[in-house]
C-alpha cells in the first residue's frame, strides 16, 4: 500500500503526537542552548566590567534560598543552587514553549521570525513574576533593582533569540521532495 501525503498551504501534515514529542525536543534543545549562550556572554560582560563572572548564579542561588526558606525548606544559596536552577528552569522553558507552538495553529506552521517573535514575547512575560521575587527577597535598593530588571531583560532576549531559532528551524516543514524521498 502506498503512503500519501496530505498537503495544506504550510506543507505537510504530520502526526500530531509526533510534531508534540518533536515540540518538546526541540524546545528543551532551544532553552538549553539559549540558556548556555545567555550564560556565556553574560559572563563575558561581567568579565570585562570587572565583576565576579558568577555574580549572576550566586544572586539566583540566593533568591531560590530565600524563596524556599519562606516554605521551611533550607536550602544553601550561592553559585551551586543557581547554576542548577538555571539549567532546569531553562530548558523547561524551552520544552514548554515547544508544546505550545506545536498546539497554537497560528505559529505551528508560522514562520521563523513569528516563532522567534513569540519566544520573545513568552520568555519575557513568563520570566517576569519569577525577576520579581529577586529583588523582594534580597532587598535591593532602586538601584540594583533596576539594573537587575534591566540586564535580565537584554540577557533573555537572547534567550529567546536561540530559543525561537532553533524551535522554528526545528519545526520546520520538510519540502515536500524530501519527504518523498524519506518514504
Amino acid at each position: 500500500m502506498e503512503n500519501t501525503l496530505e498537503s495544506t498551504a504550510h506543507g505537510t501534515t504530520q502526526n500530531p503526537s509526533t510534531s508534540f514529542l518533536k515540540g518538546l525536543g526541540w524546545g528543551f534543545l532551544g532553552g538549553l542552548a539559549g540558556t548556555l549562550v545567555m550564560d556565556l556572554l553574560l559572563m563575558g560582560v561581567l568579565l570585562v566590567l570587572r565583576q565576579p563572572v558568577m555574580l549572576c548564579f550566586s544572586i539566583v542561588g540566593d533568591t531560590v534560598s530565600r524563596f524556599l526558606a519562606v516554605f521551611g525548606a533550607g536550602v544553601a544559596g550561592g553559585v551551586p543552587t543557581g547554576l542548577v536552577t538555571h539549567y532546569v528552569v531553562g530548558p523547561l522553558f524551552g520544552i514548554l514553549f515547544g508544546a505550545v507552538v506545536t498546539r497554537l495553529p497560528a505559529l505551528r506552521g508560522g514562520s521563523l521570525k513569528k516563532i522567534t517573535i513569540a519566544a520573545f514575547v513568552y520568555v519575557e512575560l513568563l520570566s517576569q513574576p519569577i525577576l520579581a521575587t529577586t529583588p523582594i527577597l534580597l532587598n535591593m535598593d532602586a538601584p540594583a533593582t533596576l539594573q537587575w530588571f534591566a540586564g535580565s531583560f537584554v540577557m533573555h532576549l537572547i534567550l529567546s533569540i536561540v530559543l525561537g531559532l532553533i524551535v522554528g528551524y526545528g519545526l520546520r516543514p520538510a519540502p515536500l521532495a524530501t519527504q518523498r524521498r524519506s518514504q
